[in-house]
C-alpha cells in the first residue's frame, strides 16, 4: 500500500505536467496563430502596399541618422510594429535615405517630395549634408521638395532649407542655436561621496577624464573645442545660406541681436522666422493639406493628399529578403564601424575588436572582394581592441587588397586608430577626427567606506595581490599604470607617424589629445581627401584597378535559424502589425539622462590593460 508521502509527491508530480502541458500548448497555440495570420498576410493581396499615382513621398523620418542600424531581437521589432509601440532610441539607415530620394526622383509615380521631419533626432553634419546634396538633385528632375513643420530643430531646419517650399505652422518656432559643448562635471560631488579618482594619461588637450577632476573646462579643453565648434558652425551657416540665398549675416548669434528682432516680430517666433526668411510662407496644417491636394490629390487617408510614407515606400522598392550575390562580379567590400570600440565581440550597429576585426578577415578571405572601404562613426574606445582591428587592415593590405577609410560624424582617438594604416583616409569637411591620446582611469572608494566604518585588510602574497576598490591604491603601482598609458600614447604616434609619413615630433605636436575637424585635419596631413562614403569607394576601386565592380557591404553570416526568424518577422511585421493595432520629458528628467549616459560612456569601456583612445568631447 502506497503510502501518503508517495500519494502527494504523485499528485503534485501530475498537476506540475498537466500544468507545464499547458503552457507549451498555450503558447504554441499562440505561437500558431500569429504565423497564420502572417502567412495569411503575405498571400493576401489585401496587405500589399502600393505608390499612388502621381503621389507625394512623404520623407517621415523617425530617429537618429546611422550608418548602420542597431541590431533588434527580430521579435522584439516584431512585436514592436504588431502592437504599435514605438522603439525606444529609433533609427534611420542613412543609405536607405538616400537610395529612397534617388529612386523617387527616377519613380514617375513620385510627383513631388514633402520632408516631415519632426520626429528626426541627431544626425551629424555629414550625413545631413549628403541627404541635402540628394535633395538637391531630386530638384533637378523638376519635381518640387516641400518642407512642413511646426517647429524645426536646427538638424530639422538643415535638410528644410534645401526645400523649395518651406512653411511653418502659424503658432510655430525655430531657433538656430548654434553648437556648444557644456557637460557635466562631478569632482565636488565625488569629493562628497568621498571617492578617490585616480587618472592616468598623455596629451595636453585629452579632456575625456576632466569631467571627473574638475569643476570646469580647462583653457587646453576649451581653446581646442572652440576652435572646431566655430568651423562646423561655419559649415552649417555657409550651407543653409547658400540654400537659402541669403548672407551669413543673418544668423542670429548675439541674444541682443535675436530679441530686437523679436521685438519687431513682437514676441512672435513664427513671425520672426518668416521676416528672417527662414521660411517662405507661415501655413496652417489644413492650408498646407489644401495646397498638396491640388498637386497630388485627394485620397481617404489621415493626411488627406495622395502620399506613400517613407518606411512604405522604401519596403516597395527594397527587398526584405538578403539575397546572395550571382556572377563573378569584382566587389569593393565595406566594413562599417560604428559607436564605440568596446573589447570582445558585440552586436552590429556597435564595434567589438572580436567582431569587427572578423568583418574585415570575411573580406580579406572573400576572392569576389578586391578593395575595401572601412566606414568609422567612432569616437574610439578601447586601445586594445582597435590594436586588433587594425592588425587585420594589416592584412588586407598584405593581402593585395587596398584599403580605404571613409570618416563619419566622428573618427577619434580609437576611431582615428584604426583608420590610421589605410592606404588612403576620406574625411567629410564636418569630421571631427584627431584626439590622439591615451588615458586610465578608475576609482577607490577607501574614504567612502572609512566614511561607513568599513575598512579592508588583509595579507597577500604580492604587493598587487591587494589592489581593490576598497583600498587606496598604492603610489607605485599608479606610475605602473601611468608608464602602460604613456607606452600607449607612444605607439600611438609611432604609428601615425609611420602609416601616414609624417615626423613623430610634429604628430605629438599635433596630437596631445586634441581634437580637428575634417578641414583642418586634412591640412594637418591626418586625412587626405575630403568626401563621402561614395567617393571613398570610388576611390578603393580605383586603386584596386578595377573599372567595373558592384560594392557588398559585409556583414555578419547569420545562422540558417537567424536568417529564418529575421524574415519571418521582418515580413510579418510589415504586413500583420496594422491588423493589431511628443516629447513629454521634463528638463529634470532630461539632467538626469544626461548625467546617467555621461557615467555609462566611462562605465562600458572595457580594454583589458585599462587603456583608452576615447574622446568623449567630440559629441555636440
Amino acid at each position: 500500500m502506497a503510502s501518503a508521502k508517495s500519494v502527494t509527491v504523485s499528485i503534485f508530480s501530475g498537476l506540475w505536467t498537466a500544468l507545464n502541458f499547458t503552457r507549451n500548448l498555450f503558447f504554441n497555440i499562440i505561437f500558431i496563430i500569429i504565423a497564420l495570420a502572417i502567412l495569411a498576410a503575405i498571400f493576401s493581396d489585401n496587405g500589399k502596399i502600393v505608390v499612388p499615382k502621381d503621389s507625394a513621398l512623404v520623407l517621415n523620418l523617425r530617429g537618429d541618422l546611422v550608418i548602420e542600424k542597431t541590431s533588434v531581437d527580430p521579435f522584439e521589432k516584431f512585436m514592436q510594429e504588431a502592437f504599435d509601440e514605438k522603439e525606444e532610441n529609433p533609427e534611420v539607415l542613412l543609405r536607405d535615405v538616400l537610395f529612397a530620394i534617388d529612386n523617387a526622383k527616377h519613380d514617375q509615380r513620385i510627383k513631388t517630395l514633402v520632408l516631415d521631419l519632426h520626429a528626426l533626432q541627431r544626425g551629424g553634419l555629414d550625413k545631413l549634408g549628403q541627404i541635402a546634396e540628394s535633395l538637391e538633385s531630386f530638384k533637378e528632375s523638376g519635381k518640387a521638395v516641400y518642407a512642413i513643420g511646426d517647429y524645426f530643430s536646427q538638424e530639422q531646419y538643415y535638410l528644410a532649407s534645401h526645400a523649395n517650399h518651406v512653411y511653418m505652422n502659424p503658432m510655430g518656432w525655430m531657433i538656430l542655436d548654434g553648437y556648444g559643448r557644456y557637460p557635466l562635471y562631478f569632482k565636488s560631488a565625488l569629493e562628497k561621496l568621498k571617492a578617490t579618482t585616480h587618472v592616468f594619461r598623455v596629451g595636453t588637450y585629452k579632456s575625456a577624464i576632466e569631467p571627473f577632476i574638475r569643476d570646469d573646462m580647462s583653457e587646453a579643453a576649451r581653446e581646442a573645442n572652440q576652435e572646431w565648434l566655430n568651423t562646423l558652425w561655419m559649415q552649417y551657416k555657409q550651407d543653409v545660406a547658400k540654400a537659402r540665398n541669403i548672407p551669413l549675416t543673418q544668423f542670429d548669434e548675439k541674444l541682443d541681436a535675436f530679441l530686437a528682432k523679436l521685438e519687431q516680430a513682437n514676441g512672435d517666433f513664427a513671425q520672426y522666422a518668416l521676416d528672417n526668411s527662414w521660411v517662405d510662407a507661415l501655413k496652417t496644417r489644413e492650408e498646407v493639406r489644401n495646397e498638396l491636394i491640388e498637386l497630388t490629390g485627394k485620397d481617404d487617408n489621415s493626411r488627406g493628399y495622395r502620399h506613400i510614407g517613407y518606411e512604405q515606400y522604401l519596403s516597395v522598392i527594397k527587398s526584405p529578403f538578403h539575397l546572395p550575390e550571382q556572377g563573378d562580379t569584382q566587389q569593393v567590400g565595406v566594413v562599417v564601424a560604428k559607436g564605440t570600440i568596446l573589447n570582445g565581440t558585440q552586436k552590429a550597429g556597435t564595434i567589438g575588436g572580436d567582431s569587427t576585426a572578423a568583418l574585415l578577415r570575411k573580406a580579406r578571405q572573400d576572392n569576389k572582394i578586391k578593395a575595401v572601404v572601412l566606414q568609422v562613426d567612432s569616437p574610439g574606445g578601447s586601445a586594445f581592441a582597435s590594436e586588433i582591428i587594425r592588425q587585420e587592415v594589416e592584412l588586407l593590405k598584405a593581402a593585395g587588397k587596398p584599403v580605404v577609410v571613409s570618416m563619419s560624424t566622428y573618427a577619434a582617438s580609437g576611431g582615428y586608430w584604426i583608420s590610421a594604416g589605410a592606404d588612403e583616409i576620406w574625411a567629410a569637411p564636418s569630421t571631427i577626427t584627431g584626439s590622439i591620446g591615451i588615458f586610465g582611469m578608475f576609482m577607490t572608494y577607501e574614504k567612502t567606506l572609512d566614511y561607513l566604518g568599513i575598512h579592508a585588510d588583509g595579507v597577500g602574497t604580492t604587493e598587487f595581490s591587494g589592489f581593490s576598490p576598497a583600498r587606496s591604491l598604492d603610489p607605485k603601482l599608479g606610475q605602473i599604470i601611468q608608464r602602460n598609458v604613456e607606452h600607449g600614447y607612444e605607439q600611438f604616434i609611432s604609428l601615425v607617424a609611420e602609416k601616414r609619413e609624417m615626423d613623430k615630433d610634429r604628430v605629438d605636436e599635433i596630437g596631445q589629445g586634441r581634437v580637428w575637424i575634417g578641414t583642418k585635419a586634412q591640412e594637418l596631413g591626418l586625412v587626405d581627401k575630403l568626401g563621402y562614403l561614395d567617393d571613398a569607394i570610388k576611390s578603393a576601386a580605383e586603386l584596386a584597378k578595377l573599372d567595373q565592380y558592384d560594392t557588398q557591404f559585409v556583414e555578419r553570416d547569420l545562422s540558417p535559424k537567424e536568417q529564418f526568424w529575421n524574415e519571418f518577422f521582418g515580413k510579418g511585421a510589415s504586413l500583420f502589425g496594422g491588423a493589431l493595432r511628443g516629447q513629454s520629458d521634463s528638463q529634470l528628467m532630461g539632467l538626469v539622462k544626461q548625467l546617467v549616459s555621461e557615467f555609462e560612456a566611462m562605465a562600458q569601456l572595457n580594454d583589458p590593460k585599462g587603456a583608452y583612445a576615447y574622446c568623449l568631447p567630440c559629441k555636440v
